[in-house]
Parts: structure tokens; sequence; C-alpha cells
């Protein structure tokens, strides 16, 4: 019996898509090719007219179900753009669900940027693959079935969640699988650098958009059981056992031009207790030691540590001072190429420690330029995150935000994974699952963004080890939440 595949096609114009609508209508086992009203005059054979002015939306997800109803499988292209189909394209991705039993299946891709043919690999799903954005590549295949009970179980109506919310209700009912072969081309119009992209999620004028993603999440985290309820463990400050009430703790690596004007931002602190900064070089072979010594004779507050071992990480350069005995009891981060917006940032931190009893506080900050000007998106203040859901959304999120200062008896027993990427999130995620997060949401920091910057401008390759990385590290998260449940 021959499988059957209805097509879901989004286009602006017949000429868009008119190369790889002809390859679907000489496919034997494509059934129907729903297009929009305009493209669909023109296409003729299979082709039937489907609105898709709200793809994202819930609404649309359930018009696709309801024509899915006698066919074995739904392709679905997610975004408006031209595609040409490799050799075979449609065969090896119905074969390779038939193959697998997979309920969903995408590939890798090839992009046409500015003219260039470039390769564009995508990682494997996994359970931790929890982010609205994890991106599939624009073409994917659905196990019709599949696709209808993640429809019928859906109990919420979104606008703009749709399709997130299919994928996670599509997820729990099998695999999602990835071909790594480019089997088709798009056209790519979004030409920005991936420091520039890393934002989208928490610009305010996404700020609905994000609102149902976490209604979308923490659904789904409740049929996964790792959902957590608002509770957690009081944390006691023991002063006592610190001889600094705060340190701020600056991990740095050939920084030679920012390093002085981050030190210069903690040093000028007017703050009510004793705190003292703790710069961990990590070898550096620029002038950064030499700045860095400058300032250490100059102020008895500054620690200068040059670490003896040699394969530490931005995680590990932490985990070195954070069990240094000079280490005060708030331990604070910064970055060596960002500065605290003004003299009052660690006292503000610390005045939520002790009225919250967190184990952590996050604060809120401002993207700027090398020479500090702003930026877009601006202010970043991740309002995405409440008390009553914030550990929960902590999961759909990629970053928990800046400044972060943690309890350090909390975090000398967690550790933080010798990293220099996700490291700061793999802890936070771990401090949520017990303990109160505090947040700041007035504007403490300023992070610069610039060529230097470890993320500012990374290939797809770069990019794609450090979106496993984190989607390890909520997979990780993800089972510990769900035994943690069992009790």
């Amino acid at each position: 019996m021959m499988t059957k595949i209805n097509c879901f096609v989004p286009a602006a114009a017949w000429l868009q898509v008119a190369e790889m609508i002809g390859e679907l209508q000489a496919n034997p086992s494509v059934n129907k090719i729903f297009l929009p009203e305009n493209v669909a005059k023109e296409a003729g054979e299979k082709a039937e007219s489907f609105s898709f002015e709200t793809i994202t939306s819930t609404a649309t997800v359930k018009a696709m179900a309801d024509l899915a109803e006698d066919v074995d499988y739904v392709l679905i292209l997610t975004k408006v753009t031209a595609v040409k189909l490799g050799q075979f394209a449609i065969e090896r991705l119905v074969d390779t669900a038939e193959l697998t039993g997979a309920v969903k299946v995408y590939s890798d891709y090839y992009e046409v940027k500015e003219g260039k043919l470039a390769t564009h690999p995508v990682i494997d799903y996994q359970e931790g693959s929890l982010r609205d954005d994890f991106n599939f590549g624009p073409l994917v295949l659905y196990k019709a079935n599949a696709f209808q009970t993640a429809v019928k179980n859906m109990t919420q109506d979104f606008e703009h969640a749709g399709m997130y919310y299919l994928r996670l209700k599509v997820a729990q009912q099998g695999e999602l699988f990835r071909i790594p072969e480019f089997l088709y081309t798009i056209d790519e119009t979004d030409n920005r650098k991936s420091g520039q992209k890393i934002f989208d999620y928490v610009d305010p004028k996404n700020r609905q958009v994000q609102v149902e993603m976490e209604q979308a999440a923490t659904e789904h985290l409740k049929d996964v059981g790792a959902w957590l309820s608002p509770d957690f463990t009081p944390v006691v400050l023991d002063e006592k056992s610190f001889a600094k009430k705060a340190s701020v703790i600056i991990p740095v690596r050939n920084r030679e031009l920012t390093i002085a004007d981050a030190m210069e931002s903690v040093l000028m602190q007017k703050t009510d207790f004793d705190f003292n900064l703790i710069v961990i070089d990590n070898h550096s072979s620029d002038k950064t030691t030499s700045i860095i010594k400058s300032f250490a004779e100059k102020d008895n507050r500054v620690v200068h540590i040059i670490p003896v071992r040699e394969d530490l990480g931005i995680g590990g350069c932490w985990n070195l001072g954070v069990h240094d005995s000079r280490c005060g009891m708030i331990a604070m981060q910064l970055d060596s190429d960002d500065i605290y917006k003004d003299e009052n940032t660690l006292q503000k931190v610390v005045d939520v420690f002790e009225a919250e009893k967190c184990a952590m506080v996050v604060g809120t900050y401002q993207l700027v330029n090398f020479d500090l000007e702003e930026i877009p998106p601006g202010i970043i203040d991740h309002k995405e995150w409440t008390p009553d859901n914030g550990k929960n959304n902590a999961l759909r999120i990629n970053g928990l935000g800046a400044p972060r200062a943690f309890y350090t008896p909390v975090l000398r027993d967690v550790k933080i994974p010798n990293t220099s990427y996700g490291e700061d999130y793999a802890v936070g995620l771990a401090i949520s699952r017990d303990y109160q997060i505090g947040r700041i949401y007035d504007n403490l920091y300023l992070c610069r963004r610039w060529d230097d910057n470890s993320d500012a401008a990374l290939d797809i390759v770069k990019m794609n080890g450090h979106n496993t990385y984190k989607d390890r590290i909520r997979t990780i998260e993800l089972k510990a939440r769900q035994k943690k449940n069992r009790g």
C-alpha cells in the first residue's frame, strides 16, 4: 500500500515555490499540497488552498490535523522561503520514519546566504531540547497519527506557541529523529551574527510570545513528571564562617583592553560591609597579568590568583575562587569585559540575599557596545522569571540573566561545570531545583558586545556545539527533577 503524504507549504508568491511544488506533484506518495490561495491557483494538480496567516497558532495546527485524517504523514514547510529539494529527499524522510518509527523526522540542509551556498547542519533532539528556538530546519515530516494525537491532547489555545506546543506534544509519543544529510536547500534572509540572534527571545517586543511559550513548556513538564511546585529549601546565612560578607569573582584570560574597567567598577562599590575582589588570571599571555598586579599592589582588597592547573575553563576558574578560603559569604559574578552600572550594585544584591534568604540572586543588565553605548535590544530583565514558575521556565530559556550572585556554601556544594560556555546556566538550574532565586529588575550591569566576545560571531559548528551542551544540561536537569518528584 503506497504511503500518503499531505504537504503544507506557505509562500509569498508562486515563483518562490514553483520548483518544489513541481517535484511534490511528481511524487506518487504526495496526496495533497496545501498552499496560500493566490499560490494554489497557479499550482494546479494536487493543490488546495489553505490559510497560513497565523501559522504559529494552535488554530492553524488544528486545521492541519483535520486535513490529515486519511494520510500517513504530514510534511510542513515552517517558514516562507524558496526551497529546492535534494535527490529523493521526500523518500529519504519517509523511509527513515518508517525504519525508525520516529514521530518526527528532520534533516540538515543547505542555505543560500548573500548569494553563497553554505551547509547548515542541525543537531540531534534530546529530552532536554525544551527551548522554543530549537532549529529543526524549515522542512519537517510528522507521522500523521502522532500529529493528530498531539492536537487532541492540547488543552490551551495559542496565537504564537502553536508549533512549539505541537512539537512538545509529539515528543511525548516517540522519537524526533535527525537525518545527518543535507536533503534540501533554502534561501536564508536572516544574515545577523550569532551574537545578535541570541537575544531575540528576551526582546521586549516578543514578551507575549514568551508568555505563551512558558505556558506550553509548563504543561509539558507536568505531562512528563518534571514540573516543580514553588517550594524552596530555606537558606540560613552564616556570616560568622566568612571573613568577608561578599566577594566579586572575575575569571579572565587575555582581556588587556577591558580588565581594568571591570576591576575599577568593583573597587568603586560603596557598601556597608567588607568585600574583596578575586581575579582568577587563567594564564594570560598579553598585558592582563601585569594590569591585575598593578591593582593588587595598590589595593589589598584585590586577590590575584594564577591557577596551578592549566585545564580550567571559566567554570573551573570560578570553582577555584569560590573554594578559596578568602571567598566571602556571597560570591558575585563579573565577566572580564563587562562592568557594574554604578557603585551601588553590590549592596543591592547583598540586600536581596538578606531580605529573601535565597541561594542565588540574578539582576538585570543592559547591552552596550565597546564604548558603553546602548545597542538593541537594550535592557535585558528576564521578566519571564516569576517566583511561582521560574524554576520551571528556567528549563526552557537559554540563560538566567546577569549579574549572578550565589550563597557560597550552596555553590561550593553544587560545583560549577569546568567549561567555558553554559557553566552559569548549569549551576543556576541545579540551584533552582531546591532553592529560591531572588530577582532584581533594576539595571545593575553593562554587558559589552564586541568582536572579541566569546559568542559575538560564532560559526554554525560552534553554535551547534553550544546548543547541544545546553540541551544536555537540560536533559540532566529534567531527569533530576523527575527523580525528585518520584521521591
